[in-house]
């Protein structure tokens, strides 16, 4: 299980260089997800696609090779200078549930799939977040454990921050639809941040928005590097499976209801 630095530091509303600025055109990863990424550059390396951030060889994320679509060289980022702000707490979610009593029971460690998937899908489409992306984050942090405690004193599904969670509106941690709706709309504002770069939305949710903002880039952090890596592969593994299953069924649903186009076809061959 991750553990999670305060991650509630500081966030800056400026818009902010996505990585390092290379010294050279970058590139744009298109992944199978729909995501996409900019890198400096990349290589093959022991069967794995390294996306190197900078133009550095120090940071950088593997990926394996069936999950990228696609690579495109952009230009360079202009250069921009952050604003300074004062820190922006996201704001709590207006239906923020009221404190659990202490006598209360806890859910059980591990909600059903059913149930689990009826919260994410709802939280999903109150914050327009995709469901396997949230679904991704629960397996990566708590391994759809309602009571994880991480040693840094994350807790719950997506293991919220005490700080985070009083921002957002989470009254009890290990109650898991709070608890889910306040990781979902935190994750939706890092994305809102980082103008939808899937990875350093993930390194902020990973190791703080602070660190982020400081390198510009994924932190050079061995476990935030491997948790952006493990949550993107997770991520493509559900939109795989889900659009073949989608197709699956559309094979079915062709071979029990053949089309008018290929009854009207065989009418005319007659």
């Amino acid at each position: 299980m991750p553990q999670l630095l305060p991650i509630f530091g500081v966030t800056t509303l400026a818009t902010l260089t996505v990585f390092a600025i290379p010294a050279h055109p970058a590139e744009r990863v298109s992944l199978q997800n729909g995501f996409a990424l900019r890198c400096d550059h990349h290589a093959t390396v022991n069967g794995q696609t390294r996306l190197f951030l900078s133009s550095g060889e120090d940071n950088y994320i593997d990926l394996p090779p069936q999950e990228i679509a696609s690579f495109e060289t952009v230009p360079d980022l202009p250069p921009t200078a952050p604003v300074a702000k004062s820190p922006a707490p996201i704001q709590a979610p207006s239906t923020a549930a009221q404190p659990t009593s202490k006598s209360a029971s806890r859910p059980p460690p591990t909600l059903s799939p059913v149930d689990l998937a009826e919260m994410l899908s709802r939280a999903g489409a109150d914050h327009n977040v995709d469901v396997d992306l949230l679904a991704s984050i629960v397996k990566a942090e708590s391994n759809g454990n309602t009571r994880a405690l991480s040693r840094a004193g994350a807790a719950g599904l997506m293991q919220l921050m005490p700080s985070t969670a009083s921002h957002l509106g989470v009254k009890d941690r290990f109650e898991p639809g709070q608890n889910v709706r306040g990781g979902s709309a935190y994750i939706d504002a890092l994305l809102t941040h980082y103008h939808d770069n899937l990875a350093l939305a993930l390194a902020a949710y990973n190791a703080g928005p602070a660190a982020v903002d400081k390198y510009h880039a994924i932190p050079p952090y061995a476990e935030t590097r491997a948790y952006v890596a493990r949550v993107i592969h997770e991520f493509n593994r559900r939109v795989l499976t889900r659009e073949a299953q989608a197709r699956e069924a559309q094979s079915r649903l062709a071979l029990q209801h053949p089309s008018a186009t290929s009854s009207h076809g065989d009418a005319a061959n007659r």
